[in-house]
Parts: C-alpha cells; sequence; structure tokens
C-alpha cells in the first residue's frame, strides 16, 4: 500500500515547506552537536530533494527517472540505518519506497542495456569483431526503442504524483521522528552492521561468482556507500576516500549487472535473440574485466573485520570532536 498524502492537512505540516530553495544547505554531521537531529535534518532535506526532481517539469524523463532512483536508494539507506530508533511506520516507509522504485526498474533495464552494449563494444574493440557494423546499429536502436517505449509508460503523471504523495507522506513523518537519543556511538554501530552485511556477501571467488549473488552484493554496497556518505562531512578527506572507492566497487558492479540484463535481452523469445551468439562473447569478456577489477576494489574496501571498522569510525569521531573543541 502506498502512502497517500490526502490526510495532511496544511502546507506547513508537511515538512516540504520549510528551506526548500536550491539554495538551501545540506545539513550534516558535526562533532560536538547533537546526532540525532542532524540525522532528522538530513532526512528532511532528502526528501526535499525528491521532491524538488518531481516538481521540475523541464527534466527529461531519463534523467528524473535516474535522478529520483538515486534519491530513493539514499533514503531507504537511510530507513534502513535508523530503523532500530523509529517505530514501525518506518518499515512500511521503506517497504513503500521499494514498491516505488520497482515501478521504475523497467524503464531503468531498458537503459541499463543500452548502456552495457556500448560498454562490451567499446571495451572489445581490440579483439576480432563478432558483429557487423549494420548489426551493431540494428541492436543499438532496437535497444533505443525500448528505452523510450518504457519510459514513456512508466514514467506517467499517475506514477509522479503517486511519488509525490509518497514523499509528502515521508515528510511530514520524519517532521515528527524523535531521534534526541541518539549518539554516535549508535550511529557507528549501525555503520557497522551494513559493514558487516556487506563484507558477509562478498564472493569466495568474483570471476565465478553468480550474477545474482554480485547483484546482491551490489545492494549491500550501495547501502554501505550512502550510509557512508552521512558522516563524510566529519572527517573530509578520509570520508570522501572512502565513498569513492565504494563507489568504484558499485559502479563496476553495476556494469556487470547492466551486462547481465543484456544477456537477458539476448534470450530466445527476447528483442536481441536473433544475435545471442555474437553478443555473447563480447558481454562474457567484459563481464569477467568487471569482476577482476570489482575484487581488487572489495579486497580493498572490506579489508578490516567489522568491530575493528566500528572502533576506527568511533576514534576518528572523537579525534575530530577534540580538535574542534580546541
Amino acid at each position: 500500500m502506498i502512502f497517500q498524502a490526502t490526510a495532511l492537512s496544511s502546507p506547513p505540516a508537511h515538512g516540504l515547506s520549510d528551506d526548500s530553495s536550491p539554495a538551501a544547505r545540506a545539513p550534516v554531521l558535526t562533532p560536538g552537536r547533537p546526532v540525532g537531529e542532524a540525522l532528522r535534518a538530513m532526512a528532511g532535506h532528502l526528501l526535499r530533494e525528491a521532491h524538488d526532481i518531481l516538481a521540475d517539469e523541464r527534466r527529461d524523463g531519463a534523467t528524473a527517472v535516474h535522478d529520483i532512483r538515486k534519491e530513493l536508494k539514499r533514503w531507504r539507506a537511510l530507513l534502513r540505518l535508523l530503523a532500530p530508533f523509529l517505530d514501525d511506520s518506518s518499515e512500511r516507509l521503506r517497504a513503500d519506497a521499494r514498491t516505488l522504485a520497482g515501478k521504475l526498474s523497467a524503464a531503468r533495464d531498458a537503459q541499463s542495456a543500452l548502456d552495457a552494449f556500448h560498454d562490451a563494444v567499446d571495451a572489445t574493440l581490440h579483439l576480432p569483431p563478432t558483429l557487423p557494423p549494420q548489426s551493431l546499429v540494428t541492436i543499438h536502436s532496437r535497444l533505443e526503442d525500448l528505452r523510450k517505449s518504457h519510459q514513456a509508460s512508466l514514467w506517467d503523471e499517475e506514477t509522479r504524483q503517486q511519488l509525490s504523495d509518497y514523499v509528502t507522506a515521508a515528510a511530514y513523518q520524519v517532521s515528527h521522528w524523535s531521534l534526541a537519543g541518539i549518539g554516535f556511538g549508535d550511529l557507528a554501530d549501525r555503520l557497522a552492521t551494513t559493514y558487516r552485511r556487506a563484507r558477509r556477501a562478498l564472493p569466495d571467488n568474483f570471476e565465478s561468482a553468480q550474477a545474482e549473488d554480485l547483484h546482491e552484493l551490489r545492494r549491500r554496497v550501495i547501502e554501505h556507500r550512502y550510509q557512508m556518505e552521512l558522516v563524510e562531512p566529519a572527517w573530509p578527506r578520509l570520508g570522501r576516500i572512502w565513498v569513492d572507492e565504494a563507489q568504484r566497487l558499485r559502479n563496476r558492479l553495476g556494469a556487470f549487472q547492466d551486462l547481465h540484463i543484456l544477456t537477458q535481452m539476448a534470450a530466445p523469445h527476447h528483442p536481441l535473440a536473433a544475435w545471442r551468439s555474437r553478443l555473447m562473447p563480447l558481454i562474457a569478456y567484459r563481464q569477467a574485466e568487471h569482476a577482476k577489477a570489482a575484487a581488487r576494489v572489495a579486497a580493498r574496501l572490506f579489508a578490516e573485520p567489522p568491530k575493528a571498522f566500528r572502533r576506527r569510525l568511533e576514534a576518528l569521531w572523537a579525534a575530530q570532536d577534540g580538535a574542534d573543541a580546541v
């Protein structure tokens, strides 16, 4: 059941009217200041950004789908992080966000297949060609037509309204969150839990891992990446490096998944079935490259045990707090 905004009475109560201008500065966690208060402000700011995306009629459909899916991922990562400190309604918020994101997945899948096709072709230009130029043009045209068709059918007024209703209702709930009791130690516990979950999802061998396993790892890495982004301002240099590494891993795993989607589109009775035998060598070659690169990044990112990761977070926070007090 998707949240509806009809129950919200006055504009000020929904949590979107204050500081909604583009110039509004994003709130951040700051050592020495209340953690819970900052987290609630960050949640409100995130939802205002989502609201602005939906309200921007000049934004083309493909960009809007990409941008709102990104905001939903950030939002869901934040909800999971804060789950122990919120009431049962937070689980409904996360489930509804997942449902809404799922509605946009078909439009994104067509774009992913198109990106994967370009990736596979560009990365294998040095190899003997398996597809003649005319086939490349035809495949690209077919994928582009699919993308436009899915985008037109999915990014419609009804979907935009459902998203807008959800964001309004979520902002109303955020305005009533009580997070005053949260300290950084509580937050570090939750960050370490996500880190542990991602670390456990690492395959023993990336090159022989199933696409489903790497997709699950990618989901965990995305969650970890967006949660770490929350604490990045507390130690900008190290935080930026960490988030960048997580993003590199996400990109490699995402490219692998895009190629898997392209593989599915080349299955029997699917749009690219006629070129399956010629596409598969390109896809397999490029997936192997992405898997190798992902393994290297993952080894760096998840090198330390979760307990050590948590201790480091708290030590950095305490050091920054002490430095600010001087």
